[in-house]
């Protein structure tokens, strides 16, 4: 009987093995949950392309947008776990929304198989060019002086942005106002204008403001040093421990087997090492990160925790 029980999982692993070797057998769906043309969109087509080109199939991407991206995370976690549905989520649908909305049509660690962390893009902490607000310090200061006056843009409630100044403000003690828009390209218009005084922006969209002028950047969000502004301090060598960016995941449908999500996770971390790659990502705003599935489930991890803990404590409500 120990002999059959032995044979039994050797099976499963060699049937698991001969399924990966004839992957992808048709064309692979990339279920991105925003709007095309949005700085996911054209990143998950880079990626696509190449798995496209290393894999000899088509990986098409399909955005679905939709509810702070619900509608198409919850499409990939109802999905067969045969590796051709994939999704391509960022920080708001995968680590945020968990703590925000007491139901979800989606449980991040029950329905997912982690596959890779492609990259990540810093939030640039940004002003208008004639602000008096030139560093951390100084936003520190004036957030003091008067609680409550100084006005953050954000791209909408429980958005990365949004949650990024609040996690500054609960580490400084200090309290901003808070003035969500529909959109990170509405809220920069404003900012620009001076309607409101600061934003936490996502690296991609700022970055051509910043460079043109229009803005004024005075930290990035990142633990260290961002690759894109080396010249940029991090606010977290005003405020120890701060750390707030932007990142992005591929995963698959729980029970996919894993010699197809090793063969994904290859293929894009080949990508991300081509010479080419970290210059063109690095233009669009984006640090390439890579690495094994299992360091990006205990990252995923870590980051429900954070932000879950975050939004309990500042006591932020889904609009």
């Amino acid at each position: 009987m120990k002999q059959v029980l032995l044979v039994v999982p050797a099976l499963l692993i060699n049937c698991a093995d001969a399924f990966a070797q004839g992957y992808p057998a048709r064309p692979v769906r990339v279920i991105v949950p925003t709007a095309p043309g949005g700085g996911v969109d054209p990143f998950a087509r880079m990626i696509s392309q190449s798995l496209a080109e290393q894999l000899k199939q088509p990986f098409v991407v399909d955005t679905r947008p939709g509810a702070t991206g619900i509608i198409g995370t919850e499409i990939v976690a109802r999905a067969a776990p045969d590796g051709h549905t994939l999704l391509f989520a960022w920080t708001a649908p995968l680590a945020i929304n968990p703590g925000l909305y007491a139901k979800l049509p989606y449980d991040v660690l029950r329905d997912f198989a982690p596959i890779i962390m492609p990259a990540t893009t810093p939030n640039v902490i940004v002003v208008q060019p004639a602000s008096p607000i030139r560093t951390v310090k100084d936003l520190i200061d004036a957030a003091r002086r008067a609680p409550g006056k100084l006005s953050f843009a954000s791209s909408g409630v429980g958005g990365s942005s949004h949650l990024a100044a609040e996690l500054f403000a609960t580490m400084t003690g200090t309290t901003m106002t808070h003035i969500p828009y529909k959109a990170t390209s509405n809220a920069v218009v404003d900012l620009i204008a001076g309607r409101v005084d600061v934003m936490f922006a996502a690296m991609a969209p700022a970055l051509p403001h910043v460079r043109g002028g229009r803005l004024r950047a005075i930290a990035v969000t990142t633990a260290s040093r961002s690759q894109i502004l080396p010249e940029q301090p991090t606010a977290a060598e005003v405020v120890p421990g701060y750390a707030a960016d932007t990142w992005y995941g591929m995963l698959a449908p729980a029970g996919t087997p894993g010699p197809v999500i090793a063969r994904i996770n290859q293929a894009v971390n080949e990508y991300l090492k081509e010479p080419g790659t970290t210059p063109l990502l690095h233009q669009q705003g984006f640090e390439a990160v890579g690495g094994t599935p299992q360091a990006f489930a205990t990252f995923l991890r870590t980051e429900l925790a954070k932000w879950g803990k975050l939004i309990r404590q500042a006591g932020i409500q889904p609009e």
